[in-house]
């Protein structure tokens, strides 16, 4: 009996950290459902894939319609058969002030990039509960915690996904289901988002320094969709960011108005009427990689969230000790 190879299904598969993603878990010899609104670039990527030796289905869908996720929900397990691992990485995003957005702008976003992944979710978890069994891995980043300028829109949805998100895993905890549930937190990477997001700025965007390929955020992914810790902090920059957010939000803010607006800028002109990707496809960008590869980082630190808080708590005892010990020092002075 042949045994059956696991399968995952990706959504923004076509490019950028979904692409590499796609890749990693075809190294590790999974079947994989490719979700993505282009079907040129999908087939593109299932090509890379097959090239490789795994076994990969284009599935074009709009994350942002459910009933178009649920069908290529629906369509991959008859295909490949049971999905093991689902994960959400779809996105969009538009670079301006809030003064500068329109409704339907903040719509289209919320509608992929929060939306999308409660869709995704939901597409996964019906089909995992059945089973008792599966993981669904969420592809967050550092601005679901610490929100920057000029991106709004994109930092009010990843938020939104954490809130979603760690609801549901209480839920789960609470039926004792074994449906895994993980996210993982980024920090920049050298994608095609640049070059195709809605720009309202006069500055070409960039990705804010330390900036990481792709392949690293894919390395993460399949790691947290292995271990599906609570959380996964990829990158330095990340856990100082999540880290720094909780202990002093005020001094970041200050910090991001004096540094976020220019750090996300390359100080090129922007072009103007270049195509962008919030309401369609664009043709001839669907890469791996963006136009940043000689500043990305090909490795990054991980750090479960558990064992950061597990450390946190040994430190605050060991403070706690201290402090103890001091006071007991300074009573005893005092009754001398």
């Amino acid at each position: 009996m042949v045994e059956r190879r696991p399968t995952v299904v990706i959504t923004g598969a076509s490019a950028g950290v979904g692409r590499a993603t796609a890749k990693e878990f075809a190294r590790h010899g999974y079947q994989i459902g490719l979700i993505a609104r282009g079907e040129k670039a999908l087939e593109e990527t299932r090509a890379e894939l097959q090239a490789m030796g795994a076994k990969a289905l284009a599935l074009p869908a709009d994350v942002a319609d459910a009933d178009q996720v649920e069908k290529a929900a629906a369509s991959a397990e008859a295909e490949l058969g049971p999905i093991d691992v689902w994960v959400n990485s779809a996105m969009v995003t538009v670079f301006s002030p809030v003064s500068a957005m329109t409704p339907e702008e903040f719509k289209d976003v919320t509608d992929t990039t929060y939306l999308g992944y409660v869709y995704g979710t939901l597409a996964a978890l019906g089909r995992m509960r059945a089973r008792n069994r599966g993981t669904i891995v969420q592809v967050g980043s550092a601005l679901a915690y610490r929100s920057i300028p000029l991106q709004s829109a994109y930092c009010g949805a990843k938020s939104a996904i954490r809130g979603f998100t760690d609801s549901l895993r209480s839920e789960l905890i609470h039926d004792r289901s074994r449906v895994r549930l993980t996210m993982v937190q980024l920090p920049a990477h050298d994608t095609p988002q640049f070059e195709w997001a809605r720009n309202k700025l006069e500055s070409r965007p960039q990705p804010v320094p330390p900036i990481y390929r792709p392949e690293v955020a894919g390395r993460a992914i399949y790691h947290a969709a292995q271990d599906a810790p609570r959380e996964l902090w990829v990158g330095s920059s990340t856990v100082k960011a999540i880290v720094g957010n909780m202990v002093m939000p005020w001094v970041l803010d200050k910090l991001m108005a004096k540094q976020a607006y220019s750090g996300q800028q390359t100080g090129e002109p922007a072009l103007k009427h270049r195509p962008n990707n919030l309401e369609h496809p664009v043709a001839g960008l669907h890469r791996q990689r963006g136009r940043f590869g000689k500043h990305a980082k090909t490795d990054a630190i991980e750090v479960k969230a558990e064992a950061l808080g597990k450390a946190a708590l040994v430190a605050a005892a060991g403070i706690g000790v201290v402090a103890l010990a001091a006071g007991v020092r300074g009573a005893r002075r005092l009754l001398h």
